[in-house]
């Protein structure tokens, strides 16, 4: 038997409770401590067991100090939507969250410079596809490792992973901030997924949602005022309640919601050994005083190994990410709406797409400042923009190897949103929507993998497109034609002819070719020579061409 300490943080309510299996769900009275802790302790073997707290809560939507039962907003597991009893485990004397041991702690990862990012949705990516009602678990991402290995990409990002109501969900109403999604597995299933990965030298980027919770989370019932906002700040775009990072306790001399996300944030980082997050909302967490912080906490958590802090600032804005701007990255949905625009033939504006393949022109600093993207989950891919402008087959194959062989080439970190590198076709829905991967069996669909493949190790390989060097050296807007080139100081450079018109255009000239000399075509694979710095060369309707310098 062990003595083990249950504390619940609730330094303005008046009394509260223990209750768990351990006491046959009998109530323990805690002590509550100047520093705003509820305690008790209990003798306990090894072993599991549930509990739950008994509070007299402060939120105004209760009586005034009406006796509730919550959950542990500390809880690493829930049992189920029903009771939502918290889960501990005992062993040694001591609490433990599972008996993983990692592997490969000690196997380089790329760094940011070098990301290929993969998004995906666990329950959507993979497992029982034969199954509608079957949910996709980690240990079916494990299996598809090999997959995202052949594909190429060297990071995933997770949407949301921690526990939220109900079976099937993206996420982003997170009722547990320390719990793992339990119809995902469980915190060892995690574990070992990120650790193969690590093994494999892909890094792991978890979706972080900090802006709000589900409306039932366990702040929210035990003092709803003392972690969040009391009202939606913006209606409009309001999906629960806000955290609320301005206000400060000067009695304890603590933030409050800064705390809470800090500890979370850190567990993640610690536990999980996480290489970066994605900040869900970040406009709408609107403090960069809060993010700044949270940040340095993350990156003082990870220690000497690369890792990297995005945003979701929607419309994306350069400052999130420039000198006082907290962030690493950003989303940027500028390129998105700008190349699925021109994609699909709806207007062409050289400028535009200058701007957003070459984002220092919007004003970020560095290649690693934006995350560049022709769809996410918020997004529809393109396959079915395309197919609602009744453009397919191999016309829709051929624009979505223009929109790859951009996104690879642009400054930035690319990121595929899953299915979308071999054409899947099904529309954004937060239903269940599993990955057709019998797609593969077809020839288009397997033609425009092995392409994005290929771009994948160009991207990976070259390091001209690491860097933030561009130059738009040929450009010839009335026949929707420019050229840009991307180089390192090492020696290697990239060169992309881009044809955005529904014209095959023969025998066409560019002028003012970067170099003289052998270069290949990386797209036919073949080799030209260019004298004069003049390239001659054939340009078919929606093409990309990409020479790379021997």
């Amino acid at each position: 038997m062990s003595k083990i300490e249950f504390a619940l943080f609730a330094p303005y309510n008046e009394k509260a409770s223990l209750m768990g299996t351990f006491s046959d769900w009998k109530e323990i009275p805690m002590k509550k401590d100047k520093d705003g802790f509820f305690r008790a302790s209990v003798d306990l073997k090894d072993g599991s067991y549930q509990y739950k707290y008994k509070i007299q809560s402060k939120s105004w939507f209760f009586e005034p100090d009406q006796w509730v039962e919550v959950t542990d907003p500390y809880a690493t597991e829930i049992v189920d939507d029903e009771t939502q009893n918290s889960v501990v485990y005992i062993k040694d004397g001591d609490r433990i969250l599972d008996t993983y041991v990692w592997q490969n702690d000690q196997h380089p990862l790329p760094a940011d410079h070098e990301l290929v990012i993969y998004e995906m949705h666990v329950g959507d990516f993979s497992g029982g596809e034969n199954d509608p009602f079957e949910r996709g678990q980690f240990v079916h991402v494990i299996e598809k490792l090999d997959y995202l290995c052949e594909l190429g990409v060297n990071a995933i990002e997770l949407m949301p992973v921690k526990e939220y109501p109900g079976e099937h969900s993206w996420g982003y109403s997170p009722r547990y901030f320390f719990a793992t999604e339990s119809s995902y597995g469980t915190t060892a299933d995690l574990k070992r997924l990120i650790d193969e990965c690590h093994g494999h030298g892909i890094r792991v980027i978890m979706d972080g949602v900090y802006n709000h919770s589900e409306a039932s989370s366990p702040l929210t019932q035990i003092d709803h005022d003392y972690w969040y906002h009391h009202s939606p700040r913006d209606p409009d775009n309001s999906w629960g309640p806000e955290f609320n990072y301005e206000f400060y306790d000067e009695s304890l001399e603590t933030y409050p919601a800064r705390r809470f996300i800090g500890d979370t944030v850190r567990f993640w980082v610690e536990n999980f050994h996480l290489d970066g997050i994605r900040y869900d909302a970040a406009r709408q967490i609107a403090n960069y005083d809060f993010m700044n912080w949270i940040v340095e906490e993350t990156k003082q958590t990870a220690g000497a190994k690369p890792f990297i802090n995005i945003a979701e600032h929607i419309p994306d804005t350069p400052d999130i990410t420039n000198v006082d701007g907290p962030m690493d990255s950003c989303w940027h949905d500028s390129f998105y709406h700008t190349m699925l625009a021109h994609l699909c033939g709806e207007r062409f504006d050289l400028e535009e797409l200058e701007a957003v393949i070459d984002a220092k022109r919007r004003g970020y600093l560095g290649p690693t400042n934006v995350v560049n993207y022709l769809s996410n989950h918020d997004h529809n891919r393109l396959m079915v923009e395309l197919g609602d402008r009744e453009i397919f087959d191999d016309e829709a194959f051929r624009r979505l190897r223009l929109g790859m062989a951009i996104l690879f080439t642009a400054v930035g970190i690319p990121m595929i949103w899953m299915g979308a590198e071999f054409g899947e076709y099904k529309p954004k829905t937060m239903e269940k929507a599993k990955l057709d991967w019998n797609l593969l069996k077809n020839d288009l669909n397997r033609n425009h993998f092995e392409f994005v493949k290929g771009l994948t190790r160009l991207r990976r390989e070259n390091h001209a497109l690491h860097t933030a060097n561009i130059d738009f050296f040929h450009e010839n807007p009335e026949m929707k034609i420019f050229a840009y080139g991307r180089w390192n100081d090492e020696g290697s450079r990239v060169v992309v002819v881009v044809n955005f018109s529904d014209q095959y255009i023969a025998d066409y000239t560019l002028t003012d070719f970067p170099e003289d000399g052998t270069w290949h075509e990386w797209t036919y694979d073949y080799d030209v020579e260019v004298s004069d710095r003049t390239l001659t060369t054939n340009l078919a309707e929606y093409e990309a061409k990409i020479f790379v310098w021997h």
